[in-house]
């Protein structure tokens, strides 16, 4: 008798260990992350931000460079097709404060700018449920050059322009992504070189990556600016930033070669101020590099 005891005893904690498993399990397909990864695998395409965010705790250096044209009145073999020009350089550091909030800072030679932006991603795209990802994107720019005039910047506060964006991002299969990504671009009347150019600036980007190898991408970006709010009888011949370029994923590192028509890196700058055309030489090839850094706790295996 005292085994039979013993025996339903045994199975009873048995039965109670499994109902522990099977809730167990079920609590963790519960929590499963279902979010989209990897939509885009930089934060920056060719021009555009893209909406990816730093992880946690990570810091990434940036480097980037814009060479001058390839062909028309400034291009040509005299300058080696536009490498013996630099028209802009961009150093930067990006920091993740959460996987969903970024914030940086960084140099540009155009103009000899200094900036600091901030990254939100909002949403997230999941595999049922959310179908895109929305990242909002602001970045403030301060121009430290000399003023080209004794009145160009009468305050400080000409100086400097902001650039708000919502990036809206979708991965449709590993190898497609694509965005489009509206924004406004505000800044002061000392910064406009046409006095019936507008001061503040619509724009809306679109961007598209392409796998073509298991590291290799095809990525380009255009952004329409002409046709929204600024007008189109202006002295200046202004155009609509245009890139395309190779990506390369080699560990830590994400590494770009593009061409663009855009002589500046960042937004605030190359939004406001195209001024080349890819059909009259105004091409010109450039690069951007990062190099992220875990500055979190390092993870022990026991």
């Amino acid at each position: 008798m005292k085994k039979i005891y013993l025996l339903v005893f045994l199975l009873s904690c048995s039965g109670l260990y499994a109902q522990d498993v099977d809730s167990l399990m079920a609590t963790l397909n519960e929590e499963k992350d279902f979010r989209t990864i990897a939509t885009f695998k930089s934060p920056r395409l060719v021009l555009l931000q893209t909406n990816e965010t730093q992880k946690a705790r990570n810091l990434a250096f940036w480097v980037g460079h814009r060479f001058g044209d390839i062909g028309g009145e400034f291009g040509g073999s005299n300058t080696l097709f536009g490498l013996d020009v630099a028209t802009d350089l961009y150093l930067g550091f990006d920091y993740g404060i959460t996987d969903a909030l970024t914030v940086g800072i960084g140099r540009s030679k155009f103009n000899e700018s200094y900036s600091g932006l901030v990254k939100y991603r909002l949403l997230w795209q999941e595999e049922e449920g959310m179908p895109l990802s929305v990242t909002l994107f602001g970045q403030s720019s301060w121009i430290t050059r000399e003023p080209f005039s004794s009145n160009e910047f009468d305050k400080e506060l000409d100086r400097i322009s902001h650039f708000l964006q919502v990036i809206i991002a979708r991965k449709f299969s590993p190898g497609v992504s694509v965005m489009i990504n509206p924004g406004y671009l505000i800044r002061p009347e000392a910064q406009v070189q046409d006095f019936e150019d507008s001061d503040n600036l619509f724009s809306l980007g679109f961007g598209a990556r392409v796998k073509i190898l298991k590291r290799i991408s095809i990525i380009a970006d255009y952004t329409i600016v002409n046709g929204l709010s600024r007008p189109d009888d202006l002295g200046i011949d202004y155009y609509n930033p245009f890139g395309v370029g190779v990506e390369i994923e080699t560990g830590g590192h994400v590494f770009a070669l593009n061409f663009q028509n855009s002589q500046a890196i960042i937004a605030n700058n190359f939004i406001p101020n195209t001024t080349k055309s890819w059909t009259d030489g105004g091409v010109r090839f450039g690069f951007m590099i990062s190099r992220n850094f875990n500055l979190g706790p390092k993870r022990t295996i026991n």
